[in-house]
């Protein structure tokens, strides 16, 4: 099972506030919309800030893309990673529909209350 990319997902209170913090640790922005969440990165190491759109941090994968943030040509797609993780007894809080296509993302909880996001934004190659 290849999850992607991996990042954490924090809940801020501040996104100018976090962002210049997150800058003076090395990380630059690559993403979001400025508002409300920004993505960021210090080489290998991602982060996402997020104001006001979840009350928890959140261990986010993104299938199709590789650490360095380049997209991947073939990845596990989030449909099957689901189907792996139900026949494992694992439930989703957040589910997709596991005969789409295309984009969607799934939310488990690990066993003590993490939130764990499978973020697929990219469509399956060939699908």
């Amino acid at each position: 099972m290849q999850l992607g990319a991996f990042s954490i997902s924090l809940a801020v209170k501040d996104l100018d506030v976090s962002r210049s913090f997150y800058e003076k640790l090395g990380f630059t922005v690559t993403g979001g919309d400025g508002k409300q969440y920004l993505m960021m990165i210090n080489g290998t190491a991602i982060i996402g800030l997020f104001q006001g759109l979840f009350e928890k941090n959140i261990l986010t994968f993104n299938p199709g893309l590789a650490q360095d943030t380049s997209q991947l040509a073939d990845f596990t797609d989030v449909r099957d990673i689901r189907a792996s993780l139900v026949a494992d007894g694992i439930g989703m809080t957040t589910d997709t529909d596991p005969d789409g296509t295309g984009p969607a993302s799934i939310v488990m909880v690990d066993p003590d209350g993490n939130p764990i996001l499978v973020d697929q934004f990219l469509p399956k190659p060939g699908s």
